[in-house]
C-alpha cells in the first residue's frame, strides 16, 4: 500500500503541469484586468470624489457572476486609496463585506457589528438592540473627520435573508453624522434586484448604476490566454483547449470565474492521471466537476426557506418513486408547511413558495412544466433535475442544515 502511495506521490511531484496555479483561482486580484477599462473609468470617476474628502453618490453595481464587477470595484478602490495614502492623507476608509458569508448576512445586527469590526471596533456578537449597536458604529465614524467607503458584495443575499432597512439606515446615516460621512457601492449578481426594493431605498442606494455585460467566447479566450501563460508551465495546453473553455463559460453567461475554474480543474485532472499535456477530454471532465460541486455549493449557502421548499420537494419525490404520481406546486406547499412546523421556521406564502420554485427551476434544481388541470385553473408539475450522485449528498447537507438528522 505504501509503495503504491509513494509512486503516487512521486509522478505528481515529477509532472508538475502548472507554474503557478494561484493565478487561476477565484481569490487572485491581477494587477491587469482586461476587457473592463471602460467600467473601470466609470467606477473611478463617480468614486473620485472621496479623493478630496467629499462623499461619492452611492453607486450600484450589477451584473451576471463572473463579470469582473466585484474586482473592478476593489481595483479601484485600492488605487483610490493608495493615491490618498500618497497625498499624505489619511482621511478615507475602504470597507468591503461580502454578504453571501453567513456570519455576515443572517441579520442586521451583524452587517453592523461587522462594519464596526472591520473599522477596529468590537460589540458582542449577539444582545444588544440593534439600535444600540447603530449608535456605536455613528460614535465610531463619527469621531473624526473622514470619508467611509463600504462595499457591500453580493447586497442582495443579505436583503434575501433579513430585509432591505440596512441600505436604508446606512443611506439616511449622513444626515446624523457632523463629521463623516457614508458612500456605499452596492454589487449584485440579480438583474432585477432593484426592481423589488422599497422606493426609498431604490432611489438612495441607486444615484448611480453601472451594468457589467456578460464577457462573449472572444473576450474569455484573451482573459485564459493572459492567465494561462503566467499559471501553466510552456507547452503544456493542447490546441483547442483555451477556446473549449471559453466556449463553455460563454455558453453560462459569459462567466469568467467559470472559465478559469475550468482550466484549473482540468490541469489537476490531467496531472493526477499523470497526463503530460492538458487535452479537450480533461475540460469535459472538469465540465462534470465542476457541475456538480456547484450545485452543492448553491444547495449548502442556500437561505434557510430556499432549503426547506428543496427539502419538501426531495420528500415528495421519494414518496412518489416507482408511481405514476407527480409532484405539484400544492403538494410542494403543504409538505413545506409541516416541515416548518416541524422546524418551527416562518411559513410563506404559496405564491412566495411558488417564486422560490421557479427560482429552482431557472438553476436547474427541478423541471417545472405548466399543465391545465381544468376547472382547478393551471399548475406547474415538479420534476427534480438532481442527479443520483448529487442527490443524496444534498439530502445530508439539508437534513444537517435544518436539523432533521
Amino acid at each position: 500500500m505504501s509503495d503504491k502511495l509513494d509512486k503516487i506521490f512521486d509522478s505528481f511531484v515529477s509532472n508538475n503541469l502548472f507554474k503557478n496555479k494561484s493565478i487561476l483561482q477565484s481569490n487572485y486580484t491581477p494587477e491587469n484586468i482586461p476587457i473592463r477599462d471602460e467600467q473601470i473609468d466609470s467606477v473611478g470617476s463617480i468614486l473620485a470624489p472621496v479623493i478630496r474628502g467629499e462623499r461619492a453618490s452611492n453607486l450600484f453595481v450589477y451584473g451576471k457572476t463572473g463579470t469582473g464587477k466585484t474586482l473592478s470595484v476593489r481595483h479601484v478602490g485600492n488605487k483610490i486609496l493608495k493615491r490618498v495614502e500618497e497625498m499624505g492623507q489619511n482621511h478615507l476608509k475602504v470597507i468591503y463585506i461580502n454578504c453571501k458569508m453567513k456570519k455576515v448576512s443572517d441579520t442586521e445586527y451583524r452587517i453592523i457589528a461587522e462594519l464596526i469590526s472591520e473599522l477596529g471596533g468590537k460589540v458582542p456578537e449577539t444582545g444588544l438592540p440593534t439600535g444600540q449597536v447603530y449608535s456605536r458604529f455613528v460614535d465610531l465614524i463619527d469621531s473624526k473627520k473622514q470619508i467611509i467607503l463600504i462595499i457591500l458584495d453580493e447586497i442582495d443575499q443579505a436583503v434575501q435573508k433579513i430585509s432591505d432597512n440596512f441600505i436604508y439606515s446606512l443611506t439616511r446615516m449622513n444626515s446624523e453624522l457632523k463629521n463623516a460621512q457614508i458612500s456605499i457601492v452596492g454589487i449584485s449578481n440579480s438583474l432585477d434586484f432593484m426592481d423589488n426594493l422599497d422606493p426609498r431605498v431604490r432611489s438612495s442606494l441607486g444615484e448611480e448604476e453601472l451594468v457589467f455585460a456578460p464577457y462573449n467566447a472572444l473576450q474569455l479566450q484573451e482573459i485564459l490566454k493572459e492567465r494561462a501563460d503566467i499559471a501553466f508551465k510552456e507547452g503544456v495546453l493542447e490546441e483547442g483547449v483555451i477556446a473549449k473553455c471559453a466556449a463553455f463559460a460563454a455558453r453560462e453567461h459569459g462567466d469568467a470565474r467559470r472559465a478559469l475554474d475550468l482550466l484549473r480543474v482540468a490541469g489537476e485532472i490531467a496531472e493526477r492521471e499523470n497526463n503530460k499535456k492538458i487535452n479537450l477530454g480533461h475540460i469535459d471532465s472538469a465540465n462534470q466537476k465542476i457541475e456538480k460541486d456547484k450545485m452543492l455549493d448553491v444547495i449548502s449557502s442556500g437561505p434557510k426557506q430556499f432549503q426547506l421548499i428543496l427539502h419538501s420537494v426531495m420528500q415528495l419525490e421519494e414518496k412518489n418513486k416507482g408511481s405514476d404520481e407527480g409532484i405539484f406546486t400544492g403538494d410542494v406547499y403543504n409538505r413545506y408547511q409541516e416541515i416548518c412546523e416541524k422546524t418551527k421556521n416562518e411559513i410563506l406564502t404559496q405564491r412566495r413558495v411558488s417564486d422560490i420554485l421557479a427560482d429552482f427551476d431557472m438553476l436547474g434544481i427541478i423541471n417545472a412544466r405548466v399543465i391545465s388541470k381544468g376547472r382547478q385553473g393551471r399548475t406547474r408539475e415538479i420534476k427534480l433535475m438532481l442527479s443520483p450522485q448529487i442527490k443524496q449528498k444534498a439530502l445530508e447537507i439539508l437534513e444537517d442544515s435544518l436539523g432533521l438528522k
